[in-house]
């Protein structure tokens, strides 16, 4: 297949690359934080396997190879984003907690059922779920970006220290520095630790599925209270790519009553989905004097124990498609 190829066969060489697409998709999402670039890298990088495939002389594995190529291909693109500045609401909300903009988009989960094997190895320092979830992504995008890519290599795929300092042209010492220096970051600045997570559980099902009722019927009949009822005291809010950030109860209370009173006059309606492994749902508010409603945001929610300890809201309509949602709904 190889010498096929490498002869310029292109059914060849797809038969050769198609079984790591979905998973360095994912690679590139988690290392980029947008679901739009990673696509963009992701054909850049089997553009220039293409082309480089001569150079491939077996010593590594096809796999190993393509996530060397495939997480250059994402370190220059950062170093590029870094000369561009997201573009920001005209009236955000005031913030409790001010950051840098966050480059994030949500990650749909039907595109995480296609990867093989999600299932961490016993190297893995983070569960397969918890490598996708938003905290995690968030946690990532703040981050250098060489240290975010040592990261994800070594405690997402579990490639030994050796085969990152390959892919990454420097030495394992190099590599290691750069992987404690992550984790420890990563770990203060995540959200939701994983110590917080063990105290409390993620609901089963049922209470789940009531959990999520219970914030659907609530947001759509309108009623801030009865969804701030459902938060942690400790919830948060984010408008990614809005530097700030709502803290706790009163905060978010707040913003919800004043952006419910300026749809008072229009039906809200809302569209379950899932995102970064987490529930989600896609908001629709009404025109005035139609029946049609136009989509709003999407709305990740963190769950913890049995109450909502964060709300991510997505506003680009760029997502729509890869999560299957209408513009529009009749």
């Amino acid at each position: 297949m190889l010498t096929r190829a490498r002869a310029g066969d292109e059914g060849a060489f797809r038969s050769l690359v198609e079984p790591y697409r979905r998973e360095l998709h994912l690679h590139c999402y988690r290392i980029l934080g947008s679901l739009q670039d990673a696509e963009d890298l992701l054909q850049e990088t089997l553009l220039a396997a293409w082309r480089g495939l001569e150079k491939f002389e077996g010593r590594a594995s096809m796999r190993s190879w393509l996530y060397r190529i495939a997480t250059n291909q994402c370190l220059n693109a950062l170093r590029a984003r870094a000369r561009r500045a997201p573009e920001l609401q005209t009236d955000p909300p005031t913030p409790t907690r001010m950051a840098d903009p966050l480059w994030l988009e949500p990650y749909p989960d039907v595109m995480l059922e296609e990867i093989a094997d999600l299932a961490p190895g016993p190297d893995a320092r983070y569960e397969a779920k918890e490598a996708v979830a938003l905290t995690f992504v968030i946690g990532l995008q703040q981050l250098a970006p060489r240290q975010r890519a040592v990261l994800v290599l070594r405690d997402v795929l579990r490639f030994q220290a050796s085969e990152v300092a390959g892919m990454l042209d420097t030495s394992e010492a190099s590599v290691n520095s750069a992987l404690q220096r992550a984790r420890a970051t990563i770990e203060s600045r995540t959200p939701l630790s994983t110590e917080a997570l063990e105290r409390a559980p993620l609901p089963g099902p049922a209470v789940e599925l009531e959990l999520l009722g219970q914030f659907a019927d609530a947001f759509e009949d309108g009623d801030a209270d009865r969804i701030v009822a459902l938060l942690t005291d400790e919830a948060r809010y984010t408008m990614p790519p809005e530097p700030g950030e709502l803290h706790g109860k009163q905060a978010i209370s707040a913003y919800l009553h004043r952006q419910f009173s300026l749809t008072i006059d229009h039906s809200t309606r809302l569209v379950a989905t899932r995102a970064n492994g987490q529930p989600a749902f896609a908001t629709y508010v009404s025109d005035t004097h139609t029946s049609i409603s136009r989509f709003n945001s999407v709305l990740v929610l963190t769950l913890q124990g049995n109450r909502i300890s964060g709300l991510t809201r997505f506003a680009d309509t760029g997502i729509l498609p890869a999560f299957g949602l209408p513009r529009v709904l009749r």
